[in-house]
């Protein structure tokens, strides 16, 4: 069996658009996507129609909380808190009744197997907190106590650092797709990974996939996005926002 996961889309179709030809043509059979589908991207009606026309397994990140439900104060940094509001408006002003109790019903984890013999706990930040980040350069203590609670598991997938990994602690395995949308690793592609089953072992393999940037860039001006300078240069430096001044 090989499954993909993706994670992290933020209203970027175009970079969805061109990982999921690329999964077909590795004859995938099962895509999981770790959440975050449409906020602070500049198409998210068509990012969300999209996600649900593939049959795929997906389970809610933080955006897709925020989405629902609103920012609290204390989840972004002060300085950042009123544009990212006026970004969830508009983002909900894209959205449909029926594309919001989607994301308000989407799980926090899933479980499945590669084999038999190898199980996968899945979850977009850790099992029980979608805003708790656990960095790639985090300690091997670290990875345990937050990602690897499920003791049945044999991979652990996880994602909201926008950082693609794959790392073995004690036998098992800890991967991080990274992101669709815009990656935080200074590399301006799109990011997934795959699991590839093979006799009861299995391989793991982080893809890299390119994607039109400037054509994305011109889309968050055409919808008329409320922060486009800030998330253009996001896109084509691959940094995460919090770390930009525009």
């Amino acid at each position: 069996m090989k499954i993909a996961f993706i994670s992290d889309i933020h209203g970027n179709y175009l970079a969805l658009k061109k990982v999921l030809e690329d999964i077909e043509k590795k004859k995938v059979d099962q895509i999981v996507v770790l959440g975050d589908l449409v906020f602070r991207g500049p198409e998210p009606k068509k990012t969300i129609d999209k996600l649900r026309s593939i049959n795929a397994i997906v389970v809610k990140g933080n955006t897709d909380e925020w989405v629902v439900r609103g920012i609290l104060p204390h989840e972004v940094p002060e300085k950042d808190l009123e544009i990212m509001c006026r970004e969830r408006e508009w983002c909900l002003e894209q959205l449909t009744k029926e594309d919001i109790d989607y994301l308000n019903s989407l799980p926090l984890d899933a479980k499945l197997l590669v084999s038999k013999d190898i199980p996968i706990h899945v979850f977009h930040a850790t099992p029980s907190n979608l805003f708790e980040v656990v960095p790639p350069d985090a300690n091997t203590q670290v990875f345990q106590e937050k990602l690897m609670k499920d003791e049945h598991a044999m991979i652990y997938v996880y994602a909201h650092t926008h950082h693609p990994l794959a790392r073995y602690i004690g036998g098992k395995c800890v991967i991080n797709p990274g992101a669709v949308g815009y990656t935080f690793d200074g590399l301006a592609k799109a990011s997934y990974i795959l699991v590839d089953d093979r006799d009861g072992f299995y391989s793991v393999t982080i893809e890299r996939v390119s994607f039109d940037v400037e054509a994305v860039v011109q889309s968050y001006y055409l919808n008329k996005y409320p922060n486009p300078d800030l998330m253009t240069h996001v896109l084509r430096k691959a940094v995460h926002p919090f770390l930009v001044t525009c």
